[in-house]
């Protein structure tokens, strides 16, 4: 996950807590909204599944935040957990984007592409 972090610091502009969080939230996010067996084996293929089994932000206050996107809320609760860590619109579309890139270059398209349109507007981010 580190190549991820590093990759989402530098092209977002976030520093490296930020950028594990907001990839903490994305992913659970795609988790629980989207084909759960399918983010599974792509958070594994970009050697990010720690970040499924570890809440986002974790002793850094955002917990609840991630406590309401588990518990509910999908898109909205991620949008809000993304801005409650400091994020603005641009640069929550810039994470994802280079979230999904990242995604592309470790599986095939076909398997992001599924994880993309089980999510209703999420491609109207990319």
């Amino acid at each position: 996950m580190d190549e991820l972090i590093e990759r989402i610091t530098r092209e977002v502009g976030i520093g490296a807590d930020t950028a594990d969080t907001a990839v903490r939230i994305v992913l659970n996010f795609l988790h629980t909204d989207g084909p759960s067996e399918t983010v599974e084996r792509l958070a594994a293929e970009m050697g990010a599944s720690e970040a499924l089994s570890a809440p986002a932000g974790a002793g850094k206050g955002l917990l609840g935040a991630l406590g309401g996107l588990l518990g509910g809320g999908g898109a909205m609760a991620a949008f809000s957990a993304l801005s409650a860590a400091g994020l603005e619109m641009d640069q929550i579309q810039k994470l994802v984007q280079t979230i999904v890139g990242f995604a592309r270059e470790r599986v095939d398209d076909a398997t992001v592409d599924e994880v993309i349109a089980s999510i209703p507007g999420l491609e109207r981010l990319l």
